[in-house]
């Protein structure tokens, strides 16, 4: 009998379905994957109700692009050996040639934009058919609800890696949804004099002390901060928070933005950029060096996504697990699918 597979997929805004078919079978170069978990992100609610950008997404599609799981199968040319292995894998299907990969920019392949979950067949599924060379292997005994955040976690070390943080700096993440929750982690691990989290909500600053963050600060306490950090690293995304990092930097110091802002968010003042001397810098997705620096920290232990993880939920119900994302619960953190 014919193995058989689930998927959700979108066919167009607000319309899915849950189908079974025929197990994908992984082309040349390819690794079948079986889902172990896959989360649920804003990018995958703005899919599902029709607000991400056209160029950026491809309907029937299925979703989910921060995933774990387990390789069960490999095509030709693909290393026999892979199968049995705990893995995550790139999104970005990056072309390898243009100047720009060339370079280890891959988040920045000029080869034409293609990301799992977007434009490719996604994780919403019993399983995954990916290119080989995207896979990152996780050890033998990693928890795979865990590694299904190495995605935003990947996203963070990117961040992570172009802020640069050196020990003993005076450092701010503002935001602390996952992704700033996640940069926490990361930036504890660099040694910082003081590490201090702006986040209105109130349980949120306090699990991210639990995570590394000496202080925790309204967005209106922090406003006596400004000009205090060497570097700020945004996470939010809100209308105002792009302006308000700059604000909390010191002169020369080092802004990351990593948020994805909407049409109307509250511009950067261009007059206190050039007078305080600001290098900003901002990040969309993770290139290759950045998954190896989350894989790494995952296996060492000094990124446990796990305790982020507030909901999960199987295929089945995936539009009550979607509806939850962005619905303003302030007890909702990251959300699973568990096929």
């Amino acid at each position: 009998m014919t193995a058989t597979s689930r998927a959700i997929v979108i066919d167009r805004p607000g319309s899915h379905r849950l189908v079974t078919g025929a197990r994908p079978e992984p082309g040349p170069g390819e690794v079948l994957v079986e889902v172990a978990a896959a989360g649920i992100c804003m990018s995958d609610r703005e899919v599902y109700d029709g607000h991400r950008d056209a160029a950026h997404v491809r309907y029937p599609v299925t979703p989910g692009h921060e995933w774990s799981g387990t390789v069960v199968a490999v095509g030709s040319g693909a290393d026999p050996a892979l199968v049995g292995r705990r893995a995550v894998a790139e999104g970005f299907r990056a072309c390898g040639v243009c100047e720009r990969c060339r370079c280890g920019e891959t988040s920045l392949c000029t080869g034409g934009y293609a990301e799992t979950g977007f434009t490719e067949p996604g994780a919403f599924a019993d399983h995954l058919a990916v290119p080989a060379r995207l896979l990152h292997l996780l050890p033998d005994d990693a928890d795979l609800r865990a590694a299904a955040l190495l995605e935003p976690a990947a996203v963070i070390a990117a961040a992570v890696r172009t802020g640069r943080p050196r020990p003993g700096e005076r450092v701010a993440v503002v935001g602390a949804g996952t992704l700033g929750l996640l940069a926490v982690q990361l930036l504890a691990a660099s040694n910082p004099a003081e590490l201090t989290v702006v986040d209105p909500r109130a349980a949120r600053g306090e699990q991210a002390m639990e995570f590394g963050a000496a202080r925790a600060l309204s967005p209106a306490e922090a406003e006596s901060a400004y000009a205090s950090f060497d570097l700020v690293v945004e996470t939010a995304g809100a209308p105002t928070t792009a302006a308000s990092s700059c604000l909390l930097a010191r002169r020369g110091g080092r802004v990351v933005l990593t948020g994805m802002f909407r049409e109307g968010a509250v511009g950067i003042d261009p007059v206190h950029l050039s007078l305080s001397q600001l290098e900003v810098r901002s990040v969309f997705g993770a290139p290759s060096s950045a998954w190896s620096d989350a894989v790494r920290a995952f296996a060492l232990g000094l990124l446990d996504p796990a305790p982020l993880i507030t909901h999960e939920f199987p295929l089945e119900r995936y539009g009550e697990a979607v509806a939850l994302v962005g619905g303003g619960d302030p007890g909702t953190g990251k959300v699973l699918l568990v096929p």
